[in-house]
């Protein structure tokens, strides 16, 4: 007889969390483990921000499937569709062919994009935070406009190259604004002829106060430090257009600028839609096990997942952080084994620990566990929580050797020419444009 052939899509934190653990959990006979992702590597994706500054190098936080999974199969593509009644997935591999693989037991773990809304002009000309290739880029964008600026000799086009807007007021926009900040500040001292003055970082936000999901005392105190160094910020406020060299925002004011990142927000990966079952805000929805219901041994987890949360009574879905994706993780290879092996599956419970945001400088704000921290220690908390949440000791190493180096011999501001002259919209960053309707 076949062995029963488990199929996970997606290698972030919940798919690669899952596999890690059947691989403990289950012999070689009892199943196929096999994965399908784009990327052979687990993102890290709470340090993007690190790398759009340079603080850490992209492959400190791309943790390679092959080192982690031992025995899973790796299928390089993109999962189109699925097809829960014939139990096929469609696959797109990445030189564009098609093909069809089968499942006994599916796990989708496809996790999300970044939410665009309908605004004008946002996917023509926003730049986003999501992935590897999107950090790398952004690093070579702010400091292409440093050169630029430099060199022109139009005052108007010099103000808007040194003009940063950042969208989204949660912990991945303002940790992208801190660190870039910090980047731009000190690069421009190696530009002589570049007046400091002209520098401007603006954070936008449609909610009333920074980092809501951090409580209002250590936001406030976030905001305050962040307004020191020189951001501004405009809260209660959000987008109507974007062009190439403008920003225009809801309260009247236009912005310009050459540069707009977009973190407003994620959405659930496209491919949910393609799944013939219920959704909850955009997500599949899933019993306390991750099943899918109406969909036979089909299970969801991580950002893709409208996740009951049972640690609170209020009939919520756990929130789409890594946290909740990588014990989402764990949970489902524990039920996966056990619809294998006939017994008992168990409802998915966790708590929240709590949120960090490391806004560099020595500076970052945490609440382990209730305990609000801000400052160094806020920071040692943050980044020691990094530290031990990297899945591979590899990884942990790089990554403090690169905090080390970069608090010893600070940055270098070199523009790799990444990308140049491809599209670089979040489209074709995120390639949500390849997935089918339902």
């Amino acid at each position: 007889m076949p062995r029963p052939r488990v199929l996970v899509i997606g290698a972030g934190f919940a798919g690669v969390e899952c596999l890690h653990r059947l691989e403990r959990m289950l012999k070689p006979e009892e199943a196929e483990l096999v994965v399908v992702s784009p990327h052979d590597y687990q993102l890290y994706l709470p340090l993007l921000p690190h790398v759009a500054a340079g603080v850490v190098t992209p492959q400190s936080v791309a943790v390679s499937l092959r080192r982690r999974l031992r025995r899973t199969r790796y299928v390089p593509g993109f999962a189109l569709g699925v097809d829960t009644r014939r139990r096929q997935v469609t696959v797109r591999t990445v030189e564009g062919a098609e093909w069809e693989i089968g499942y006994d037991h599916l796990v989708l773990a496809a996790g999300s994009t970044t939410r665009l809304f309908d605004i004008p002009g946002v996917t023509e000309h926003a730049l986003g935070m999501k992935t590897l290739a999107q950090a790398a880029y952004l690093r070579d964008h702010v400091i292409g406009q440093l050169n630029a600026a430099a060199v022109t000799n139009d005052p108007e086009e010099r103000a808007e190259r040194l003009c940063f807007v950042v969208v989204g007021g949660g912990y991945a926009g303002t940790e992208t604004a801190a660190s870039l900040e910090l980047l731009t500040r000190e690069a421009i001292r190696r530009f002589p002829h570049v007046d400091p003055a002209l520098l401007s970082w603006h954070l936008v936000d449609i909610a009333p106060r920074l980092l809501p999901e951090i409580g209002e005392r250590l936001g406030a105190a976030a905001m305050a430090v962040l307004r020191g160094r020189g951001l501004e910020f405009s809260l209660n406020t959000s987008v109507t257009r974007v062009t190439p060299r403008t920003v225009e925002l809801t309260d009247g004011r236009t912005l310009r600028t050459r540069t707009l990142v977009w973190t407003a927000g994620v959405a659930a990966s496209p491919l949910v839609h393609t799944v013939d079952t219920d959704l909850v805000r955009g997500r599949l929805a899933t019993t306390a096990e991750l099943t899918v219901p109406g969909a036979d041994d089909v299970f969801a987890v991580g950002d893709a997942a409208a996740v009951p949360d049972l640690a609170k009574a209020d009939g919520s879905i756990t929130p789409p952080t890594a946290q909740h994706s990588q014990r989402q993780g764990k949970a489902v290879a524990f039920n996966v084994a056990a619809r294998l092996r006939g017994t008992a599956m168990r409802p998915y419970f966790h708590r929240d620990l709590g949120l960090v945001v490391d806004l560099g400088g020595g500076y970052a704000v945490s609440r382990p566990l209730g305990v609000e921290l801000s400052g160094l220690p806020g920071q040692a908390v943050a980044r020691g929580y990094h530290l031990m949440a990297l899945p591979t000791v590899t990884a942990r190493t790089r990554v403090l050797v690169n905090w080390a180096l970069n608090a010893t011999t600070g940055s270098d501001f070199v523009s790799t020419g990444f990308q140049h002259g491809r599209p670089a919209t979040l489209p074709d960053f995120e390639h949500t444009d390849v997935y089918r309707p339902a």
